[in-house]
């Protein structure tokens, strides 16, 4: 088994929100990964006394816990549970009803002898590549559902931020666990899996450089480093903004590939 993560900042001297780790048991049948893209709120308050980073590396905490130890417990109710003791961890001293408190994307996978669970939750990316080299991405694409013009600005982006014909993050509601895209795959008919914030996953979704396909071939033959330094070198040379448009020059970029 070959496990290989990558992450880079989006900004030098800013916290890295990304949030990543792989898990594996010491009977050496199985393992998992854990990947959380923070969601970097707007200035001003969210109601929360703590940054983004403390949220995602408790909400990772207890996620690589509960998935490790908790073979009972489904990759949703492993989600429930642990929003449910980060939210513990900070609800008498925060607001936790404020639409911006933190929050992040997810992507959580767990595999045993016989098969890989799954689950994604907002725009971060999964992708499975079967024996016969064919891939498939597990997407959870209500973002890309939107309106027309729901992402213009923070104001109207909160009307529809955990919200019913809207998107949904891990912040602190156990109950979006149930909104997660969620399902099992047979373990032998998976050679690999891998896992994209999306500030990596920029190189098929924004820029357009290779199908998904593609980029889980750069994953295999450079590394997640090698797909991420890839992507810098598309945003620097994007001058015009042509692909990037309104979006962040460079966002935290975060990569796992698992080699099963």
């Amino acid at each position: 088994m070959r496990i290989e993560l990558a992450t880079a900042a989006g900004l030098p001297g800013r916290p890295n929100e990304d949030w990543a780790a792989s898990v594996l048991p010491a009977s050496g049948q199985g393992g998992g990964l854990v990947l959380l893209d923070g969601v970097t709120p707007p200035p001003g308050d969210d109601g929360c006394a703590h940054s983004v980073p403390w949220f995602t590396a408790r909400l990772g905490g207890a996620l690589v816990e509960l998935s490790g130890s908790r073979r009972d417990m489904t990759l949703r109710e492993i989600l429930a549970e642990s929003i449910r003791r980060t939210a513990d961890a900070h609800r008498s001293r925060c607001d936790l009803s404020h639409v911006r408190t933190p929050q992040a994307t997810v992507v959580l996978v767990r595999w045993d002898e016989s098969e890989i669970e799954h689950l994604v939750l907002s725009d971060s990316v999964l992708l499975l590549e079967s024996t016969e080299g064919a891939v498939r991405a597990l997407l959870d694409d209500r973002l890309d559902r939107l309106p027309p013009g729901a992402l213009a600005s923070e104001g109207t982006a909160d009307a529809y931020r955990n919200a019913e014909g809207g998107f949904f993050t891990a912040a602190a509601d156990p109950a979006v666990a149930d909104r997660a895209v969620a399902g099992r795959t047979p373990r032998a008919g998976v050679r690999a899996v891998a896992a994209l914030t999306d500030g990596a996953s920029r190189w098929t979704d924004m820029f357009g450089e290779g199908d998904w396909a593609a980029c889980l071939g750069v994953l295999q033959k450079e590394g997640p480093q090698g797909l991420i330094d890839r992507v810098r070198t598309l945003e620097d040379a994007d001058t015009d903004r042509t692909h990037l448009r309104r979006s962040k020059r460079h966002d935290d970029a975060t990569a796992v590939y698992a080699q099963l």
